[in-house]
């Protein structure tokens, strides 16, 4: 079972779309979070030590990543998805693009 954790600002819109999405596929196990103060599930570090591999939406949530969790992240994988705050909740666009971009991964 394969571990995944999406991270965005907010956890309401991104990352909450992937964790439902991927949530479905086999031996993939899911959770969401997001980096900003008002998020709705705040990153812990029980949720890096969680993860086998952690996938941020923007270049800014790596960096943020970085700087609040550095001495959790112990050599996870962190990938950038480069996918802006433009999406709303399950929107197909977004799906698709989250299929796209995270499926190679996780095949």
């Amino acid at each position: 079972m394969r571990r995944v954790l999406f991270i965005c600002t907010q956890n309401r819109l991104r990352s909450p779309t992937a964790e439902h999405v991927f949530a479905t596929w086999p031996d993939i196990a899911t959770d969401s979070a997001g980096l900003g103060n008002d998020a709705d599930v705040p990153l812990s570090p029980e949720q890096i030590a969680w993860a086998d591999v952690i996938f941020v939406m923007e270049k800014l949530h790596r960096n943020r990543l970085g700087q609040r969790f550095r001495r959790h992240l112990n050599g996870k994988r962190v990938i950038c998805l480069d996918i802006p705050d433009e999406y709303e909740y399950m929107q197909p666009e977004l799906v698709a693009l989250l299929e796209a971009k995270v499926g190679p991964y996780l095949r």
